[in-house]
């Protein structure tokens, strides 16, 4: 176990400056710390990653990922160094990028969506249109079935012509009634969403991840776009996950390159430009538009901070 303990302290003392580690939580009686599954650890490379992202602050699925990946990393990179950091899709024991002979990927959309505006209404929709915003996502979260049908079928219609991508949050079964461009699920939405009926209408299908674990399990579905969040602190939405940082943004960024993706949570003016530098192609934002004073001007200067 001594051994153990020295490797996963390369790893952390290596990262450490590399804003990838946050605040542990405290552990307590009501709180206890994650059980590491030393019996059925590969080797002491996987327990040692798992150790280390534990201290790093990752949650408990994603630290496991992580120390399996690690373990691949040594063993078919050829030796331990505790500067590296597994980036690459066989490490993670990702599907292999076949999407064109893949009969399980969702249609494809372009590898930059660019500037992603997540608005309220049919009304914020057709003003993002008017501002010429590469993609539009609707997200309703009222209960009326009837009134998300109208806010669906208004949306679809105010991009209709246009240059505008349009995704609809969580009514899956609407959006393909009204010819949306696509389609975007939380990770609760996976299990009770008819993922066949989606792709067999030709929409286009985004998914939530806020880690490792989910991205390595949303893999298997080959959708047309992986969001990853949330970056920074939102209060939009409660998120099973703490902020993970510009580090670890970075390196799911790297890691999935092969996907279209999208940042999102709490991006602004301020960090938007940071964002868009990571590799993503595609930056979401909320209030920044929706509660700026002038919505156009806003969406302007986000699209230049991108592009900048």
């Amino acid at each position: 176990m001594s051994l153990v303990r020295d490797l996963a302290d390369q790893i952390v003392a290596a990262h450490r400056m590399e804003d990838l580690c946050l605040p542990t939580p405290t552990f307590s009686i009501n709180n206890p710390p994650p059980q590491i599954d030393n019996e059925h650890a590969a080797d002491h490379y996987e327990l040692a990653g798992t150790v280390a992202a534990i201290e790093m602050g990752f949650i408990e699925s994603d630290a496991k990922v992580l120390g399996k990946a690690w373990s691949r990393m040594v063993h078919q990179d050829g030796g331990f160094n505790p500067f590296k950091w597994p980036n690459r899709p066989e490490h993670f024991d990702l599907l292999p990028w076949i999407r064109n002979i893949n009969p399980k990927a969702y249609p494809s959309c372009p590898k930059r969506l660019g500037l992603y505006a997540v608005m309220p209404d049919a009304d914020w929709v057709k003003r993002m249109v008017d501002a010429e915003v590469p993609t539009v996502q609707l997200r309703y979260k009222g209960s009326d079935l009837a009134q998300a049908q109208k806010q669906i079928t208004e949306s679809v219609a105010a991009v209709k012509g246009s240059k505008t991508l349009l995704f609809i949050n969580d009514f899956w079964q609407e959006a393909i009634e009204a010819g949306a461009y696509g389609v975007h699920l939380g990770q609760e939405d996976i299990e009770t969403a008819d993922l066949d009926a989606i792709r067999s209408a030709g929409l286009r299908l985004g998914l939530s991840t806020h880690g490792y674990a989910e991205m390595a399990y949303v893999d298997q579905f080959c959708p047309s776009y992986i969001a990853m969040g949330a970056v920074f602190p939102t209060q939009l939405k409660q998120m099973p996950t703490a902020p993970q940082g510009l580090g670890r943004l970075y390196k799911y960024a790297q890691l999935m390159s092969n996907y279209p993706l999208v940042a999102i949570g709490g991006i602004d003016e301020t960090s938007i430009h940071a964002v868009a530098q990571s590799g993503v192609g595609s930056v979401a934002v909320v209030r920044a538009i929706t509660q700026s004073a002038n919505p156009q001007a806003a969406v302007k200067r986000l699209k230049e901070l991108m592009e900048s």
